[in-house]
């Protein structure tokens, strides 16, 4: 129902008059109760006439206290705290907070919030502490959310997270809050979640962690976090692929490509391709460790190759013909790249040559091993360090287990496995100790789900055409992007990928992938995005360049004074006075006012173009299912670990026993 009339000015910052003409109808309809004589009126008639009376004062006082109301909502914003086990979702939408489509009204409203007459209406420097004494927000502009009373729950349809959602808003505004709030959604609905955490916030796992004790999938749950290794589940980042060469394409996308680098990074990757190459035909899977170790010594690998090349290739007795080679070994007559290695190797190699035979394995390792050590040394520098990095102390654990390791009771994470299983997934990178090795891992992991997203793309999950929603969140993944999160955007989405991706500005992205091009490609594959507050002019843009620019009505006034010119006219003075209306043109939303959000609120594109103005709630401290550190969170899942385990042997002991129980009858 509209309280007050519809005008071009609505004039809603203003004394609320209404209020007074409500108090007089309502003394005057007492009066005539009172003393219907004096107003010469039947007692019957003057209560029918009183009542009328009340019920404008009713009206007028109603259009009062809405204007009140109004100007109180400006300069207010309460604190909005829910409890996560009650989220008034659907199963087919997303809620994102309360909040309401914003309009060119409210672009009008806030317009004329800033306007001389306006600004006495807004918070003052007195009334800071009061809002945060009563828990309200004093940050950022109130107004731009106050300008609607009417708030409504904002959701997101299910359909439209294929299309993938941009959250761009910088530190300290509530990013990571927003992400709770999601992640738990996607939690309470049984759906594969994987999170990226580059940074490792205690609080968000914290939050995974109850919302898993909440909907009883701890048990469901793996970490895995560079910064907790004792913890952390174990992965090996190039162990799992479609084609070789994704092996040497994840380790060489890690380094630099400009200038002369970028040689250097070709021939490296063509080197640690031979040893993939190697390892894989020996059934051997590769890891960081592995590729680091013959890196720096490829000879034990082309002894293990060609003993086995030989086996399955050469004439019988080829064995005894390698010895007697070796027995009569001269260094005379090698090229200089073959003096000083080992006797064995060279003796291979010798006889391989003798015979007609190709194979492109150990042609590469062939070419490999021939290159001056000094020489080769040189060409490889630029992958050694990386290697180093992933391959010292206890990350060498995380991201290379051994084969046969069966004595490590930490798991060793799949992605395969996750999505078939409907698992949780926490990937803390701890780019904050070392940002190299995060992003190396990172970048792998997201090259490692694009290869699986094309698995499930062409045979669908347990081998079934149909796959199911893969929710994946990538916090402050500015850190994480490369050239394999391109890829996992804009095809993945038919494999059931709906990525949620969380940054402080672009340029961080366009910094990270070193193209502007590049990274107005990626923007292209987000078709929502969420705005929260932003300090740089180009991140804005993103939204307000997207969106119309309205009609804005502004009131300007004209007087004058100055004597008649007409010299027989009596009147000898004149003055006039005008206010008239005028129309210009102005942005949905502009730049000022995403500099100037409040912390927890935003805007956000949804639906193909609609405007939403919203807040997020905070969740509710008081959560039974939260735990109270880190360190609790890592017991819940040691403690849901073991249960498991423990079923497990109770359930293989009590088969056996059937079995012997069978056996004896018989």
């Amino acid at each position: 129902m509209r309280l007050l009339p519809k005008h071009p000015l609505e004039a809603l910052l203003r004394p609320p008059v209404e209020l007074w003409s409500s108090a007089i109808l309502t003394l005057l309809a007492i009066s005539i109760v009172w003393r219907p004589g004096t107003f010469l009126l039947d007692s019957t008639i003057a209560f029918g006439v009183a009542g009328v009376l009340v019920s404008g004062a009713g009206f007028r006082a109603a259009q009062g206290v809405h204007l009140l109301r109004y100007q109180r909502n400006i300069k207010y914003t309460p604190a909005w705290s829910l409890d996560f086990g009650s989220i008034p979702h659907t199963p087919s939408t997303l809620f994102l907070g309360r909040g309401f489509l914003w309009t060119a009204q409210h672009t009008q409203r806030l317009r004329e919030t800033q306007t001389p007459s306006g600004r006495k209406y807004m918070l003052t420097k007195n009334d800071v502490a009061s809002t945060q004494a009563d828990g309200v927000s004093g940050s950022g502009r109130p107004e731009i959310h106050g300008v609607d009373l009417h708030e409504q729950l904002v959701l997101m349809h299910r359909a439209d997270r294929v299309g993938h959602t941009l959250v761009l808003g910088t530190t300290r505004v509530g990013k990571t809050r927003l992400a709770e709030l999601l992640i738990t959604q996607d939690i309470q609905r049984d759906e594969v979640v994987i999170v990226f955490d580059p940074k490792g916030d205690a609080d968000l796992l914290c939050r995974m962690v109850a919302e898993a004790r909440r909907s009883d999938r701890v048990a469901d749950m793996l970490v895995f976090h560079l910064g907790h290794p004792t913890n952390s589940c174990r992965y090996n980042a190039i162990g799992r692929f479609s084609r070789i060469t994704e092996v040497a394409t994840r380790i060489a996308n890690q380094l630099p490509d400009s200038g002369n680098s970028a040689a250097f990074k070709e021939f490296a990757w063509r080197f640690v391709n031979i040893i993939t190459g190697a390892l894989v035909a020996l059934k051997r899977t590769p890891n960081f460790r592995l590729v680091r170790r013959y890196i720096n010594d490829i000879e034990p690998l082309f002894v293990e190759y060609a003993r086995f090349f030989l086996h399955r290739n050469a004439p019988a007795g080829w064995s005894k013909l390698v010895r007697q080679r070796m027995e009569t070994f001269k260094t005379r007559g090698l090229p200089a790249a073959l003096r000083g290695r080992d006797v064995e190797a060279v003796a291979l190699l010798k006889y391989a040559e003798t015979l007609d035979l190709y194979d492109p394995v150990f042609d590469g390792l062939v070419s490999a091993y021939k290159y001056d050590r000094t020489y080769f040394d040189k060409i490889v520098s630029s992958v050694g360090p990386l290697m180093e990095k992933l391959t010292t102390g206890a990350v060498a654990d995380l991201v290379s287990p051994e084969e046969g390791e069966d004595d490590d009771p930490r798991p060793i994470l799949d992605w395969l496995e996750v999505i078939e299983q409907r698992r949780i997934v926490y990937v803390g990178l701890d780019s904050l100790s070392d940002t190299t090795v995060a992003s190396a891992i990172g970048n792998a992991m997201f090259a490692d789900l694009v290869s699986v997203a094309g698995y499930i793309y062409n045979f669908g999950v347990d081998g079934s055409a149909s796959s199911q929603r893969i929710a994946l969140h990538a916090d402050e993944f500015n850190e994480l992007i490369g050239e394999e999160f391109v890829p996992l955007l804009n095809k993945a989405g038919g494999a059931g990928f709906q990525v949620t991706a969380y940054t402080q500005t672009w340029s961080d992205v366009e910094a990270q992938i070193g193209s502007r091009a590049k990274a107005g490609q990626v923007a292209g594959n987000f078709n929502s995005l969420i705005m929260l507050r932003v300090r740089e002019l180009a991140t804005a843009k993103m939204l307000v360049d997207q969106l119309p620019r309205v009609g804005i009505v502004g009131k300007s006034t004209s007087s004058g004074a100055g004597d008649s010119s007409k010299a027989d006219s009596e009147i000898d003075f004149e003055t006039n006075h005008a206010d008239s209306l005028s129309k210009s043109d102005a942005p949905l939303v502009g730049p000022t006012e995403l500099f100037t959000l409040p912390r927890g609120q935003a805007f956000a594109l949804l639906d193909g173009g609609r405007l939403w103005k919203l807040r997020f709630p905070i969740p509710d401290p008081n959560d039974r299912f939260l735990p109270d550190s880190i360190e609790d969170a890592f017991a819940i899942l040691r403690a849901s670990s073991e249960s498991i385990d423990v079923r497990e042997t109770v359930g293989i002991e009590d088969s056996n026993e059937a079995d012997l129980t069978t056996t004896s009858e018989v």
